[in-house]
């Protein structure tokens, strides 16, 4: 016999039955009676199995919208389509729609991805969403934004002169979306053609001696250079481990294994993952034996005279002056 609205209203537990009383209703649906309320649920088969569908709680779900709850699912699976498989996608779809804002979305990213970039790095990354970012798409849903709306930020980022930045940012803002898209949050990447639109950062070219003849006239310069011990030897040295200028002067002790002729710079300061390894050539171990004896019981390699520091980069720059270099200073390369 049908259930009537009043029955179900005034209808209480009777504590006979653990499981709760069961009153149907027609077509699989029945009310549950439970000690701590009434509850809507509907019995069907599929795909030959006995299954329950949850439609609600009463009175938040009335007699009538319990019985709809039920119409809507009989039509599914005649269908052929699962009731409560359709009711977990639509609750899985409701929470990735809830939390599907792009600032969401960016963190998800950076948490997941904060392993591939140095502890530097990823604070000027996080920095740089949080400033530039966040605060104009930051609390929109990731799937609305359009390539009008990154383009607007990296035209802001230019007009401060953030040239470089802004083509970086677009790059880190293209990579939220691709997992994004991975995730179903949304179906496309409207980054895509905007770097085109962008101005495009000055290249600069660093001091470079391409020509054999220029090689090797700037080594005999260095090798018969009259100066302090350390700078002879950071001028010697460099040529032979194409290292940056920085790294050459902030060398130390500890990083070198004479056993494995091998120059190991810590990844912090490469601002890497992991430590970067220089083989060291017959003449880098000599260079390096040579100044030993000088600066071994410090820190730096190539130390300052003051005590505790390594050579200012001023040093090399002004010896370069000397021998008729004053080009590469800080950035003079051998290629």
């Amino acid at each position: 016999m049908p259930l009537t609205d009043i029955f179900v209203k005034q209808t209480k537990y009777s504590g006979g039955n653990a499981a709760g009383d069961k009153h149907t209703d027609g077509g699989g649906l029945y009310l549950l009676v439970k000690p701590a309320g009434k509850y809507w649920r509907m019995n069907y088969r599929y795909q030959g199995k006995q299954k329950t569908l949850s439609l609600g709680v009463y009175p938040a779900v009335s007699l009538q919208a319990a019985r709809k709850g039920r119409d809507d699912a009989r039509t599914l699976l005649a269908g052929g389509n699962d009731p409560s498989q359709q009711k977990q996608d639509l609750a899985k779809d409701a929470k990735r729609a809830a939390g599907a804002i792009f600032e969401v979305s960016a963190r998800d990213w950076l948490a997941s991805t904060a392993g591939q970039r140095s502890l530097e790095t990823h604070k000027r990354v996080v920095s740089w969403l949080e400033r530039d970012v966040f605060p104009f798409i930051g609390q929109q849903p990731i799937s609305s934004l359009r390539p009008r709306d990154i383009l607007e930020i990296m035209r802001r980022m230019q007009s401060r002169g953030a040239i470089e930045s802004a083509h970086r940012v677009l790059g880190y803002i293209s990579k939220v979306f691709r997992m994004a898209m991975v995730a179903e949050l949304t179906d496309r990447d409207p980054t895509v053609g905007i770097g085109d639109a962008l101005l495009r950062p000055v290249e600069r070219h660093h001091a470079a001696i391409t020509d054999p003849a220029e090689v090797g006239k700037l080594m005999r310069a260095i090798h018969s250079y009259d100066g302090q011990a350390a700078t002879c030897a950071a001028l010697k040295f460099a040529p032979l481990v194409f290292q940056r200028p920085h790294m050459v002067r902030q060398a130390e002790w500890t990083e070198i294994n004479f056993h494995d002729s091998e120059w190991r710079i810590p990844a912090e300061k490469m601002k890497m993952m992991n430590d970067h390894i220089v083989p060291l050539s017959r003449q880098a171990i000599q260079v390096l034996r040579g100044i030993e004896a000088i600066t071994g019981q410090r820190r730096y390699i190539f130390a300052s005279l003051r005590p505790g520091r390594p050579m200012s980069e001023n040093t090399i720059n002004a010896a370069l002056r000397t021998l008729g270099y004053p080009r590469c200073q800080n950035s003079c390369r051998v290629t």
